[in-house]
């Protein structure tokens, strides 16, 4: 029978003399490719190494051609291999976009929707987001993870996750090749002592505090404020660095230093001690997937529904005392 041009029948037998490889095989080669050894394969897909193992072995005897070359504790991908590392992703999203279009024929009367997202809105958003779902949608099972915004996308990219809720300052460009559905602006806020209340007259901000000791986020929170604190003219010292939004609000109230919180954090959590300030910045709350259209049922409904409740979240402001 003939192969159409272009298609993943003609990857499988054209290219590849025929064979038609197993998926599993596929999706571990990808993974070597990806983490550019066998051993962060492993980890990255919960196998053991000597399955990974074996699985490159039995791939690299259908392809008849050595697809992988060791090199120090990694490996380098030959040529061949490098060419079948871009065909695996390509013939695993196509089978992932299958797998979602029969998912949408079955409705919401069963399925699971996978949805990994950052501390602070899976502390706030998420949770009333998931109950409101499950009211209407009582078949299908939400299953939420905690995750910064870096794992939460390649995650979503490795077909891991259906969708996820991650974050972007807004002088951020939106992630590369994900279709994003904008949620809320999420204010960030100056958090110090109340202690330096007396200090200065009016609110707080942030050039007042350049000459103290400052406490950062996660990598990108710290470049975020690096770039605010430029704007005002300075460099500020960084002291402490910890994702831990109830630690940050806890080395603030003792004195340790100062720092900014988004209002989600802060929703999440109100440390004793503290005034706090909002500092015109804001940080954008999205919803990501991956892969062309249609989304499966219950994720198109799950994303509807926390579009929903972000516009509708209520609740206590931060206390800017």
């Amino acid at each position: 029978m003939p192969v159409p041009s272009g298609s993943i029948g003609e990857v499988y037998s054209a290219r590849y003399r025929g064979h038609v490889f197993d998926e599993t095989r596929l999706r571990v080669f990808a993974a070597i490719a990806r983490e550019g050894s066998v051993t962060g394969a492993a980890a990255a897909l919960h196998y053991a190494q000597p399955s990974v193992s074996h699985h490159l072995a039995r791939l690299e005897a259908e392809a008849g051609v050595a697809l992988v070359r060791r090199s120090g504790r990694g490996i380098r991908l030959t040529d061949a291999g490098a060419a079948l590392a871009v065909r695996a992703e390509e013939i695993l999203g196509r089978i992932d976009q299958a797998r979602a279009e029969l998912a949408a024929h079955a409705g919401l009367t069963r399925g699971r929707v996978r949805l990994p997202a950052f501390p602070s809105a899976l502390a706030v958003l998420v949770p009333r987001a998931a109950a409101r779902f499950a009211e209407r949608h009582p078949g299908v099972e939400a299953a939420l993870v905690e995750a910064e915004p870096p794992e939460a996308l390649a995650a979503v990219r490795r077909g891991e996750a259906d969708a996820a809720v991650v974050f972007r300052h807004e002088d951020e460009p939106p992630p590369e090749g994900f279709h994003t559905v904008r949620l809320m602006e999420d204010p960030v806020h100056l958090v110090v002592p109340e202690a330096a209340r007396g200090r200065r007259r009016g609110p707080p901000r942030l050039r007042d505090f350049a000459d103290g000791r400052w406490i950062t986020g996660c990598e990108r929170c710290r470049a975020q404020l690096l770039r605010a604190c430029a704007a005002e003219g300075f460099e500020p010292e960084v002291a402490y660095a910890t994702d831990d939004y109830v630690a940050v609000q806890a080395l603030v109230a003792a004195g340790l230093g100062v720092s900014t919180l988004p209002e989600l954090a802060l929703r999440a959590h109100r440390g004793d001690g503290l005034r706090t300030e909002p500092t015109g910045a804001v940080r954008l709350v999205e919803a990501v997937t991956f892969g062309a259209p249609p989304l499966p049922a219950p994720v198109e409904a799950f994303l509807e529904v926390l579009a929903e409740t972000a516009r509708t979240l209520d609740g206590p402001a931060p206390d800017q005392r």
